[in-house]
Protein backbone atom coordinates (compact mmCIF):
# COMPACT_ATOMS: atom_id res chain seq x y z
CA UNK A 1 0.00 0.00 0.00
CA UNK A 2 3.05 2.16 0.85
CA UNK A 3 4.32 1.19 -1.99
CA UNK A 4 2.05 2.92 -4.35
CA UNK A 5 0.91 5.19 -2.85
CA UNK A 6 5.08 6.46 -2.88
CA UNK A 7 4.34 5.73 -6.46
CA UNK A 8 1.70 8.07 -6.85
CA UNK A 9 2.70 10.28 -5.75
CA UNK A 10 6.23 10.46 -7.66
CA UNK A 11 3.54 10.32 -10.77
CA UNK A 12 2.42 13.59 -9.28
CA UNK A 13 5.50 14.79 -9.01
CA UNK A 14 6.69 14.09 -12.45
CA UNK A 15 3.89 15.18 -13.70
CA UNK A 16 3.97 18.86 -12.29
CA UNK A 17 7.35 18.88 -12.71
CA UNK A 18 6.57 18.59 -16.59
CA UNK A 19 4.02 21.33 -16.55
CA UNK A 20 6.57 23.80 -15.18
CA UNK A 21 9.12 22.97 -17.10
CA UNK A 22 6.48 23.77 -20.02
CA UNK A 23 5.56 26.20 -18.64
CA UNK A 24 8.82 27.82 -18.19
CA UNK A 25 10.05 27.36 -21.52
CA UNK A 26 6.27 29.10 -23.02
CA UNK A 27 7.40 31.81 -21.03
CA UNK A 28 10.90 31.82 -21.83
CA UNK A 29 9.65 31.58 -25.64
CA UNK A 30 7.09 34.39 -25.19
CA UNK A 31 10.16 36.77 -23.95
CA UNK A 32 12.51 35.99 -26.62
CA UNK A 33 8.90 36.76 -29.03
CA UNK A 34 8.70 39.77 -26.73
CA UNK A 35 11.58 41.12 -27.03
CA UNK A 36 14.13 39.94 -29.55
CA UNK A 37 10.85 39.24 -32.02
CA UNK A 38 9.04 42.27 -33.37
CA UNK A 39 9.11 45.39 -31.35
CA UNK A 40 7.95 47.99 -32.98
CA UNK A 41 10.80 50.55 -33.54
CA UNK A 42 10.73 54.32 -33.54
CA UNK A 43 14.01 56.15 -34.39
CA UNK A 44 13.35 60.05 -33.28
CA UNK A 45 15.48 62.28 -35.20
CA UNK A 46 16.00 65.79 -34.31
CA UNK A 47 17.65 68.30 -36.66
CA UNK A 48 20.94 70.13 -35.90
CA UNK A 49 20.29 69.51 -32.14
CA UNK A 50 23.73 69.71 -30.29
CA UNK A 51 25.46 67.26 -27.61
CA UNK A 52 24.72 69.88 -25.23
CA UNK A 53 20.87 70.47 -26.23
CA UNK A 54 19.95 67.71 -23.91
CA UNK A 55 19.86 68.60 -20.25
CA UNK A 56 20.53 64.89 -19.72
CA UNK A 57 23.98 65.13 -20.57
CA UNK A 58 24.82 67.65 -17.92
CA UNK A 59 26.79 70.21 -20.41
CA UNK A 60 24.17 72.72 -21.42
CA UNK A 61 21.18 75.00 -19.24
CA UNK A 62 18.12 74.13 -21.42
CA UNK A 63 16.11 71.75 -19.25
CA UNK A 64 14.73 68.74 -21.85
CA UNK A 65 12.44 66.64 -19.42
CA UNK A 66 10.94 64.20 -22.26
CA UNK A 67 14.11 63.66 -23.71
CA UNK A 68 16.12 63.33 -20.29
CA UNK A 69 13.33 60.36 -19.51
CA UNK A 70 14.18 58.58 -22.43
CA UNK A 71 17.98 59.07 -21.46
CA UNK A 72 17.86 58.42 -17.83
CA UNK A 73 15.49 55.49 -18.35
CA UNK A 74 17.49 54.00 -21.27
CA UNK A 75 21.06 53.86 -22.69
CA UNK A 76 22.85 57.46 -22.85
CA UNK A 77 25.63 57.03 -25.23
CA UNK A 78 28.50 59.72 -24.65
CA UNK A 79 30.24 58.63 -27.43
CA UNK A 80 27.43 58.61 -30.02
CA UNK A 81 27.92 59.94 -33.55
CA UNK A 82 25.95 60.93 -37.04
CA UNK A 83 27.63 59.80 -39.67
CA UNK A 84 28.58 63.51 -41.03
CA UNK A 85 28.77 66.91 -39.69
CA UNK A 86 25.71 67.91 -41.90
CA UNK A 87 22.41 66.98 -43.01
CA UNK A 88 21.67 64.90 -46.10
CA UNK A 89 24.86 62.68 -45.87
CA UNK A 90 23.89 61.53 -42.23
CA UNK A 91 20.34 60.41 -43.24
CA UNK A 92 21.72 58.51 -46.09
CA UNK A 93 24.04 56.93 -43.83
CA UNK A 94 21.66 56.17 -40.78
CA UNK A 95 19.05 54.23 -43.42
CA UNK A 96 21.37 52.62 -45.38
CA UNK A 97 23.89 51.46 -43.12
CA UNK A 98 26.76 52.79 -45.61
CA UNK A 99 29.27 55.61 -45.06
CA UNK A 100 27.81 58.77 -47.39
CA UNK A 101 31.98 59.36 -48.83
CA UNK A 102 30.96 56.17 -50.69
CA UNK A 103 28.41 57.58 -52.70
CA UNK A 104 29.43 60.72 -54.65
CA UNK A 105 25.71 62.04 -54.74
CA UNK A 106 25.51 62.00 -50.96
CA UNK A 107 25.64 66.16 -50.45
CA UNK A 108 23.27 68.66 -48.68
CA UNK A 109 20.10 68.53 -51.00
CA UNK A 110 18.75 71.58 -52.26
CA UNK A 111 15.44 70.64 -54.65
CA UNK A 112 17.57 67.40 -56.55
CA UNK A 113 17.38 63.51 -57.39
CA UNK A 114 16.63 61.28 -54.70
CA UNK A 115 20.33 60.02 -53.90
CA UNK A 116 19.33 56.79 -52.17
CA UNK A 117 19.48 53.97 -55.26
CA UNK A 118 15.58 52.05 -54.87
CA UNK A 119 18.24 48.67 -55.27
CA UNK A 120 20.52 49.62 -51.97
CA UNK A 121 19.17 47.89 -49.10
CA UNK A 122 17.18 50.26 -46.08
CA UNK A 123 16.12 49.78 -42.50
CA UNK A 124 11.91 49.96 -43.94
CA UNK A 125 13.20 48.10 -46.52
CA UNK A 126 14.95 45.32 -44.37
CA UNK A 127 12.26 45.27 -41.56
CA UNK A 128 9.51 44.92 -44.63
CA UNK A 129 11.22 41.39 -44.51
CA UNK A 130 10.11 41.02 -41.31
CA UNK A 131 6.26 41.43 -41.91
CA UNK A 132 6.64 45.52 -40.57
CA UNK A 133 4.95 48.11 -41.82
CA UNK A 134 7.23 51.40 -42.34
CA UNK A 135 6.13 54.73 -42.15
CA UNK A 136 8.39 58.13 -42.32
CA UNK A 137 6.98 61.47 -41.22
CA UNK A 138 8.61 64.85 -40.89
CA UNK A 139 11.81 66.15 -42.78
CA UNK A 140 12.78 64.11 -45.29
CA UNK A 141 16.23 65.85 -47.49
CA UNK A 142 17.34 63.13 -49.49
CA UNK A 143 15.93 64.04 -52.72
CA UNK A 144 12.82 63.30 -54.78
CA UNK A 145 12.27 62.08 -58.34
CA UNK A 146 15.05 62.19 -60.99
CA UNK A 147 16.43 65.36 -62.30
CA UNK A 148 13.79 68.32 -62.30
CA UNK A 149 10.59 67.20 -59.90
CA UNK A 150 7.84 68.19 -61.29
CA UNK A 151 5.32 68.77 -57.88
CA UNK A 152 1.96 68.74 -59.77
CA UNK A 153 1.95 65.28 -60.35
CA UNK A 154 3.41 62.17 -58.42
CA UNK A 155 6.59 62.67 -57.57
CA UNK A 156 8.65 59.43 -57.76
CA UNK A 157 11.79 57.76 -56.63
CA UNK A 158 11.00 59.26 -53.22
CA UNK A 159 10.65 57.49 -49.78
CA UNK A 160 7.87 54.93 -51.25
CA UNK A 161 10.27 53.84 -53.81
CA UNK A 162 13.11 52.88 -50.85
CA UNK A 163 11.03 50.95 -47.98
CA UNK A 164 7.95 53.30 -46.45
CA UNK A 165 4.81 52.28 -47.00
CA UNK A 166 3.74 55.49 -45.71
CA UNK A 167 5.16 58.53 -46.41
CA UNK A 168 3.80 62.39 -45.03
CA UNK A 169 7.18 64.45 -45.55
CA UNK A 170 8.77 68.39 -46.25
CA UNK A 171 10.98 67.90 -49.48
CA UNK A 172 14.33 69.54 -48.28
CA UNK A 173 14.27 71.55 -44.87
CA UNK A 174 12.02 73.95 -43.77
CA UNK A 175 14.04 77.06 -44.89
CA UNK A 176 13.87 75.99 -48.42
CA UNK A 177 11.15 75.99 -50.87
CA UNK A 178 8.45 74.20 -52.05
CA UNK A 179 7.08 74.69 -48.66
CA UNK A 180 4.62 72.14 -48.88
CA UNK A 181 3.67 68.75 -47.20
CA UNK A 182 4.42 65.78 -49.79
CA UNK A 183 1.63 62.37 -48.80
CA UNK A 184 3.02 59.29 -50.57
CA UNK A 185 4.45 61.09 -53.64
CA UNK A 186 1.81 63.88 -53.80
CA UNK A 187 1.90 67.24 -52.59
CA UNK A 188 -0.89 67.47 -50.05
CA UNK A 189 -4.11 70.01 -50.66
CA UNK A 190 -2.52 71.01 -54.38
CA UNK A 191 -5.03 72.98 -56.50
CA UNK A 192 -4.56 71.63 -60.13
CA UNK A 193 -5.83 75.40 -60.97
CA UNK A 194 -2.52 76.98 -59.28
CA UNK A 195 0.02 74.61 -59.84
CA UNK A 196 3.33 74.90 -58.22
CA UNK A 197 6.65 76.18 -60.06
CA UNK A 198 10.00 75.98 -58.40
CA UNK A 199 13.67 77.16 -59.43
CA UNK A 200 16.76 77.32 -57.37
CA UNK A 201 19.26 79.17 -59.47
CA UNK A 202 18.44 82.67 -59.98
CA UNK A 203 20.22 83.62 -63.50
CA UNK A 204 17.51 85.73 -64.82
CA UNK A 205 15.12 88.65 -63.71
CA UNK A 206 11.97 86.36 -64.17
CA UNK A 207 13.67 83.59 -62.55
CA UNK A 208 11.53 84.50 -59.16
CA UNK A 209 8.64 84.58 -61.30
CA UNK A 210 8.25 87.94 -60.99
CA UNK A 211 6.82 87.55 -56.72
CA UNK A 212 8.13 89.21 -53.51
CA UNK A 213 11.61 88.12 -52.74
CA UNK A 214 13.65 88.81 -49.16
CA UNK A 215 16.02 90.65 -51.57
CA UNK A 216 13.62 92.87 -53.19
CA UNK A 217 11.05 93.33 -50.75
CA UNK A 218 12.60 93.13 -46.77
CA UNK A 219 9.50 95.08 -45.65
CA UNK A 220 7.03 91.92 -46.34
CA UNK A 221 9.42 90.09 -44.19
CA UNK A 222 8.57 89.12 -40.45
CA UNK A 223 12.28 87.04 -40.14
CA UNK A 224 15.32 89.00 -41.33
CA UNK A 225 17.73 87.20 -43.49
CA UNK A 226 21.74 86.88 -42.61
CA UNK A 227 23.06 84.68 -44.96
CA UNK A 228 21.29 82.96 -48.51
CA UNK A 229 17.70 83.11 -47.46
CA UNK A 230 16.43 85.86 -50.04
CA UNK A 231 14.48 83.86 -52.20
CA UNK A 232 10.59 83.74 -52.09
CA UNK A 233 8.63 85.10 -48.99
CA UNK A 234 6.40 82.62 -47.31
CA UNK A 235 4.18 82.82 -44.17
CA UNK A 236 6.92 86.74 -44.02
CA UNK A 237 10.02 84.09 -43.61
CA UNK A 238 12.75 84.45 -46.48
CA UNK A 239 13.61 81.01 -48.13
CA UNK A 240 16.23 79.55 -49.76
CA UNK A 241 15.20 79.46 -54.00
CA UNK A 242 11.95 80.42 -55.35
CA UNK A 243 8.58 79.30 -55.39
CA UNK A 244 5.20 80.18 -57.78
CA UNK A 245 1.51 78.98 -57.17
CA UNK A 246 0.80 76.05 -54.92
CA UNK A 247 -1.03 78.77 -52.45
CA UNK A 248 -3.67 76.60 -50.92
CA UNK A 249 -0.86 73.97 -50.35
CA UNK A 250 1.44 75.38 -48.12
CA UNK A 251 1.96 74.92 -44.74
CA UNK A 252 1.87 76.97 -41.61
CA UNK A 253 5.17 77.39 -40.05
CA UNK A 254 4.24 77.75 -36.40
CA UNK A 255 2.02 74.41 -36.54
CA UNK A 256 4.53 72.53 -38.45
CA UNK A 257 5.68 70.79 -35.12
CA UNK A 258 2.13 69.76 -34.30
CA UNK A 259 1.31 68.62 -37.89
CA UNK A 260 4.24 66.12 -38.00
CA UNK A 261 2.96 65.13 -34.53
CA UNK A 262 -0.16 64.28 -35.36
CA UNK A 263 0.64 62.67 -38.47
CA UNK A 264 3.14 60.29 -36.36
CA UNK A 265 0.13 59.43 -34.07
CA UNK A 266 -2.36 58.67 -36.28
CA UNK A 267 0.33 56.52 -37.48
CA UNK A 268 1.05 55.03 -34.49
CA UNK A 269 -2.90 54.49 -34.05
CA UNK A 270 -3.46 52.86 -37.48
CA UNK A 271 -0.52 50.47 -37.01
CA UNK A 272 -0.47 49.53 -33.37
CA UNK A 273 -1.66 46.01 -33.87
CA UNK A 274 1.33 44.78 -35.67
CA UNK A 275 5.07 45.25 -35.92
CA UNK A 276 5.80 48.96 -37.36
CA UNK A 277 8.66 51.28 -38.31
CA UNK A 278 8.47 54.58 -37.56
CA UNK A 279 11.31 57.61 -38.83
CA UNK A 280 10.48 60.57 -37.20
CA UNK A 281 11.93 63.34 -38.67
CA UNK A 282 11.56 66.59 -36.67
CA UNK A 283 12.32 70.10 -37.93
CA UNK A 284 13.39 71.61 -35.03
CA UNK A 285 15.69 73.09 -34.48
CA UNK A 286 16.63 74.12 -38.01
CA UNK A 287 16.26 77.43 -39.48
CA UNK A 288 13.72 79.29 -39.72
CA UNK A 289 12.29 78.55 -36.07
CA UNK A 290 8.95 79.41 -35.94
CA UNK A 291 8.01 77.97 -32.67
CA UNK A 292 3.84 78.25 -31.92
CA UNK A 293 3.00 80.63 -29.77
CA UNK A 294 2.15 77.72 -26.57
CA UNK A 295 6.06 77.71 -26.56
CA UNK A 296 7.41 81.18 -27.31
CA UNK A 297 9.42 82.81 -24.45
CA UNK A 298 9.40 79.63 -22.82
CA UNK A 299 13.34 78.72 -22.85
CA UNK A 300 14.45 82.46 -22.18
CA UNK A 301 17.04 81.81 -25.23
CA UNK A 302 14.76 83.13 -28.07
CA UNK A 303 13.28 80.95 -30.90
CA UNK A 304 16.05 78.25 -30.91
CA UNK A 305 15.43 77.67 -27.36
CA UNK A 306 12.07 77.95 -27.53
CA UNK A 307 11.84 75.13 -30.84
CA UNK A 308 13.97 73.00 -28.69
CA UNK A 309 11.53 73.12 -25.90
CA UNK A 310 8.91 72.30 -28.48
CA UNK A 311 10.49 69.09 -29.58
CA UNK A 312 11.01 68.20 -26.43
CA UNK A 313 7.09 68.23 -25.24
CA UNK A 314 6.56 66.63 -29.09
CA UNK A 315 8.97 63.83 -27.91
CA UNK A 316 6.98 63.39 -24.74
CA UNK A 317 3.40 63.48 -26.58
CA UNK A 318 4.81 60.41 -28.90
CA UNK A 319 5.68 58.96 -25.22
CA UNK A 320 1.92 59.38 -24.74
CA UNK A 321 0.55 58.05 -27.13
CA UNK A 322 2.21 55.12 -27.12
CA UNK A 323 1.45 54.59 -23.49
CA UNK A 324 -2.31 55.19 -24.25
CA UNK A 325 -2.33 52.21 -26.76
CA UNK A 326 -0.30 49.81 -24.28
CA UNK A 327 2.30 49.27 -26.81
CA UNK A 328 5.37 51.28 -25.55
CA UNK A 329 6.72 47.93 -23.81
CA UNK A 330 6.66 46.92 -27.01
CA UNK A 331 8.62 49.93 -29.02
CA UNK A 332 12.19 50.41 -29.08
CA UNK A 333 12.63 54.17 -29.08
CA UNK A 334 16.15 55.50 -31.02
CA UNK A 335 17.07 59.64 -30.59
CA UNK A 336 19.11 61.16 -32.21
CA UNK A 337 20.65 64.29 -33.82
CA UNK A 338 21.65 64.72 -38.09
CA UNK A 339 24.65 66.62 -36.86
CA UNK A 340 25.80 69.04 -34.31
CA UNK A 341 24.31 72.45 -33.45
CA UNK A 342 24.96 76.00 -35.28
CA UNK A 343 23.25 79.42 -33.97
CA UNK A 344 22.80 81.87 -36.78
CA UNK A 345 22.25 79.57 -39.60
CA UNK A 346 20.41 81.75 -42.20
CA UNK A 347 18.51 84.25 -39.95
CA UNK A 348 18.86 86.86 -37.40
CA UNK A 349 16.85 85.60 -34.15
CA UNK A 350 18.62 86.09 -31.23
CA UNK A 351 20.21 82.53 -31.26
CA UNK A 352 23.17 83.92 -30.22
CA UNK A 353 22.44 87.45 -28.18
CA UNK A 354 19.87 85.24 -26.26
CA UNK A 355 21.99 81.91 -25.38
CA UNK A 356 23.27 83.09 -22.22
CA UNK A 357 25.28 80.23 -20.35
CA UNK A 358 24.07 77.53 -22.71
CA UNK A 359 26.60 75.65 -24.34
CA UNK A 360 24.67 73.66 -27.28
CA UNK A 361 28.23 71.72 -28.35
CA UNK A 362 28.45 70.42 -25.11
CA UNK A 363 32.03 72.10 -24.81
CA UNK A 364 33.04 69.96 -27.89
CA UNK A 365 35.33 72.23 -30.63
CA UNK A 366 33.11 72.77 -33.74
CA UNK A 367 29.72 72.53 -34.77
CA UNK A 368 27.75 71.69 -37.94
CA UNK A 369 29.81 71.27 -40.87
CA UNK A 370 32.87 70.57 -38.91
CA UNK A 371 35.08 68.01 -38.40
CA UNK A 372 35.70 68.67 -35.34
CA UNK A 373 34.19 66.86 -32.34
CA UNK A 374 31.34 68.93 -32.21
CA UNK A 375 30.09 68.54 -35.87
CA UNK A 376 29.15 64.71 -35.40
CA UNK A 377 29.47 63.81 -31.58
CA UNK A 378 25.57 64.41 -30.82
CA UNK A 379 22.84 63.05 -28.35
CA UNK A 380 22.04 59.52 -29.05
CA UNK A 381 19.74 57.52 -26.93
CA UNK A 382 18.17 54.07 -26.62
CA UNK A 383 14.77 53.45 -24.89
CA UNK A 384 12.71 50.30 -24.48
CA UNK A 385 10.69 49.94 -21.04
CA UNK A 386 11.00 46.86 -19.48
CA UNK A 387 13.80 46.13 -21.59
CA UNK A 388 16.65 48.30 -21.47
CA UNK A 389 18.15 49.05 -18.13
CA UNK A 390 19.19 52.56 -17.03
CA UNK A 391 22.51 53.06 -17.85
CA UNK A 392 25.05 55.42 -19.61
CA UNK A 393 28.44 54.04 -22.19
CA UNK A 394 31.48 55.24 -23.46
CA UNK A 395 31.19 53.07 -25.69
CA UNK A 396 31.51 54.31 -29.07
CA UNK A 397 28.41 54.13 -31.40
CA UNK A 398 27.32 55.99 -35.11
CA UNK A 399 24.14 55.97 -36.19
CA UNK A 400 25.30 54.04 -39.50
CA UNK A 401 25.15 51.15 -37.12
CA UNK A 402 21.33 50.73 -36.62
CA UNK A 403 20.53 48.97 -39.29
CA UNK A 404 22.98 45.91 -38.82
CA UNK A 405 21.78 46.05 -35.12
CA UNK A 406 18.27 46.09 -35.83
CA UNK A 407 18.98 43.54 -38.30
CA UNK A 408 19.77 41.43 -35.15
CA UNK A 409 16.98 42.41 -32.44
CA UNK A 410 14.56 41.52 -35.20
CA UNK A 411 16.71 38.38 -36.74
CA UNK A 412 17.05 39.12 -39.96
CA UNK A 413 20.29 37.91 -41.32
CA UNK A 414 21.64 40.85 -43.06
CA UNK A 415 24.75 43.09 -42.41
CA UNK A 416 26.06 45.92 -44.54
CA UNK A 417 29.45 46.60 -45.03
CA UNK A 418 30.16 49.82 -42.91
CA UNK A 419 27.86 48.99 -40.03
CA UNK A 420 28.47 47.07 -37.17
CA UNK A 421 26.32 45.01 -34.99
CA UNK A 422 25.76 46.66 -31.77
CA UNK A 423 22.78 44.76 -30.43
CA UNK A 424 23.73 43.52 -27.35
CA UNK A 425 25.34 47.27 -26.52
CA UNK A 426 22.11 48.96 -27.41
CA UNK A 427 19.72 46.27 -25.89
CA UNK A 428 22.12 45.42 -22.70
CA UNK A 429 24.95 47.72 -22.42
CA UNK A 430 27.23 44.62 -22.95
CA UNK A 431 29.96 43.99 -25.08
CA UNK A 432 32.56 46.44 -26.83
CA UNK A 433 31.07 49.34 -29.57
CA UNK A 434 32.92 50.61 -31.96
CA UNK A 435 37.05 50.30 -32.04
CA UNK A 436 36.89 52.89 -35.01
CA UNK A 437 34.77 55.56 -36.74
CA UNK A 438 35.18 57.75 -39.72
CA UNK A 439 33.00 60.87 -39.92
CA UNK A 440 32.24 63.32 -42.49
CA UNK A 441 31.72 66.66 -43.18
CA UNK A 442 31.26 68.49 -46.68
CA UNK A 443 32.62 65.15 -48.26
CA UNK A 444 36.09 65.98 -45.95
CA UNK A 445 36.48 63.07 -43.68
CA UNK A 446 38.64 62.37 -40.21
CA UNK A 447 39.09 59.33 -38.37
CA UNK A 448 38.46 58.35 -34.93
CA UNK A 449 40.12 54.89 -33.21
CA UNK A 450 39.39 54.08 -29.43
CA UNK A 451 40.28 57.49 -27.85
CA UNK A 452 42.35 59.24 -30.46
CA UNK A 453 41.13 60.92 -33.51
CA UNK A 454 42.99 61.91 -36.81
CA UNK A 455 41.73 64.90 -39.39
CA UNK A 456 43.56 65.14 -42.57
CA UNK A 457 45.29 68.12 -44.20
CA UNK A 458 42.58 70.01 -46.27
CA UNK A 459 42.28 73.08 -48.18
CA UNK A 460 39.92 75.60 -47.70
CA UNK A 461 38.90 78.39 -44.64
CA UNK A 462 39.52 77.33 -41.13
CA UNK A 463 36.39 79.08 -40.17
CA UNK A 464 32.66 79.60 -41.40
CA UNK A 465 32.21 82.73 -41.06
CA UNK A 466 28.66 83.49 -41.38
CA UNK A 467 27.78 80.75 -38.62
CA UNK A 468 31.12 81.40 -36.69
CA UNK A 469 32.21 77.78 -36.81
CA UNK A 470 35.56 76.50 -37.30
CA UNK A 471 35.55 73.57 -40.10
CA UNK A 472 38.77 71.46 -38.95
CA UNK A 473 40.82 72.89 -42.79
CA UNK A 474 44.38 73.51 -42.19
CA UNK A 475 47.73 72.74 -44.12
CA UNK A 476 48.69 70.29 -40.97
CA UNK A 477 47.54 67.12 -39.72
CA UNK A 478 45.56 67.63 -36.38
CA UNK A 479 45.87 64.59 -33.79
CA UNK A 480 44.21 64.67 -30.26
CA UNK A 481 43.71 62.10 -27.68
CA UNK A 482 39.87 62.65 -26.20
CA UNK A 483 40.79 60.96 -23.02
CA UNK A 484 42.76 63.84 -22.04
CA UNK A 485 41.34 66.49 -24.12
CA UNK A 486 38.02 65.97 -25.28
CA UNK A 487 37.71 69.89 -26.34
CA UNK A 488 40.84 69.20 -28.93
CA UNK A 489 42.83 72.33 -28.00
CA UNK A 490 46.24 70.54 -28.06
CA UNK A 491 47.49 68.91 -31.38
CA UNK A 492 49.67 66.05 -31.07
CA UNK A 493 50.84 65.55 -34.34
CA UNK A 494 54.56 66.25 -34.12
CA UNK A 495 54.89 65.25 -30.82
CA UNK A 496 53.32 61.85 -31.23
CA UNK A 497 54.71 60.89 -34.66
CA UNK A 498 54.38 57.45 -34.41
CA UNK A 499 50.76 57.42 -33.47
CA UNK A 500 50.27 59.48 -36.38
CA UNK A 501 51.50 57.44 -38.66
CA UNK A 502 49.13 54.47 -36.78
CA UNK A 503 46.67 56.23 -37.47
CA UNK A 504 46.92 57.56 -41.24
CA UNK A 505 47.70 53.60 -42.23
CA UNK A 506 44.35 52.45 -40.14
CA UNK A 507 42.54 55.30 -41.79
CA UNK A 508 43.78 55.04 -45.63
CA UNK A 509 42.58 51.06 -45.62
CA UNK A 510 39.20 52.02 -44.87
CA UNK A 511 39.17 55.45 -47.05
CA UNK A 512 41.73 54.75 -49.34
CA UNK A 513 44.32 56.86 -50.79
CA UNK A 514 42.03 58.75 -52.90
CA UNK A 515 40.74 61.52 -51.42
CA UNK A 516 41.57 65.59 -51.40
CA UNK A 517 44.44 67.38 -49.70
CA UNK A 518 46.09 64.59 -47.86
CA UNK A 519 49.70 64.39 -47.31
CA UNK A 520 52.17 62.04 -48.36
CA UNK A 521 53.34 60.33 -45.07
CA UNK A 522 56.20 58.18 -44.38
CA UNK A 523 54.36 55.26 -42.77
CA UNK A 524 57.28 52.52 -43.01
Amino acid sequence: MRKKIRMIRKMILVFLFTIGSVSILSCLSTEKKKYLGSPNIIIVYTDDLGYGDVSAYKKGTLNTTNIDKLANEGIRFNNGYASSATCSPSRYALLTGTYPWRNSRAKIITGGSLIIDTTEMTIPKLLKTKGYHTGIVGKWHLGLGIDKINYNSKISPGPNQIGFDYSHIMADTQDRVPTVYIENGYVVNLDPNDPIEVNFFHQKKQDDYGLPTGLKNPELTTMKWHHGHNGSIVNGVPRIGYMKGGENAKWSDIDMADHFLKKAQDYIKENKDKPFFLYYALQQPHVPRTPHPRFEGKSGMGPRGDVIIEADWCVGELYKTLESYGILEDTLIIFSSDNGPVLNDGYYDDAVEKLGEHTPSGGLRGGKYSLFEAGSKVPFIAYWKGRIKPNVSNEIISQIDLLNSISTIVDIDYKSKDGVDLSNLILNNEGKGRKELIVEASTRTAYRKEDWVMIPPYNGREMHKEVNIELGNSKDFKLYNLAKDPSQRKNLSEKEPEKLKEMVSSFVKIRGENFSNIKNLVLE
